[in-house]
This record gives structure tokens, sequence and C-alpha cells, in this order.
């Protein structure tokens, strides 16, 4: 089992990688588009499918967050609606997680 330090520094990596991440997407999306009609609209597509990846990045980022401040306070691994332990292959596999798996069934 992961110790709450080791998955601190772990979503501490992971949050770093989402940041660079949004930096370049950033930086693609302030790029010029190209004169001629035809890659100007496929470059409007890279735009679409970029901004939605950034939405994703940044709503990852919100629960990390969420997630580091709960073991500041102590009450990492624990789920935020029915205060029952996180299982830890549910930690496993979704470290920024505040829910037990049937709260996180319950809200669909």
């Amino acid at each position: 089992m992961i110790s709450v330090s080791d998955r601190r520094v772990q979503l501490l990596h992971r949050l770093s990688e989402l940041d660079s991440r949004l930096h370049q997407i950033e930086s693609d999306l302030d790029a010029p588009h190209s004169k001629d009609w035809d890659e100007a609209a496929v470059e409007t597509e890279g735009d679409e499918v970029l901004e939605g990846l950034g939405h994703q990045g940044e709503e990852e980022i919100r629960r990390i967050r969420a997630a580091l401040q709960r073991i500041r306070e102590g009450e990492y691994g624990f789920c935020v609606t029915c205060g029952a332990q996180v299982q830890p292959a549910r930690l496993d596999l979704l470290p920024d997680t505040p829910f037990c798996a049937k709260c996180a069934n319950a809200q669909g």
C-alpha cells in the first residue's frame, strides 16, 4: 500500500505534468492560423480538440488540488460523503478521488 506522503508526491508530479501540458495547449491555441481556408478549417477543429483537452486538464487539476488539501487536513483516503475509508486499490487507480466506490456509484 502506498503511503500518504508517497501519494502526495504522486499527485504533485501529476499536477506538474498537467500544468506543463496546459501551458503547451495555451501556446498552441495562441498560434496564428493559416490564411488558406481548408487549412484554417482543420486548424479550427484541432483547436476545439485542444480546448476540450484543456478543460479536462483543468478539471483534473481541481481534483488534485482538492486531494492535496485533504492530505493537509488529514482527511485523505476517507470518503467525503460517508466518511468510510476509500479502498487502497481505488486510490491506486484514482488517487484524486474523494469518494469510496459505493458513494461514487450512487453519484452516477
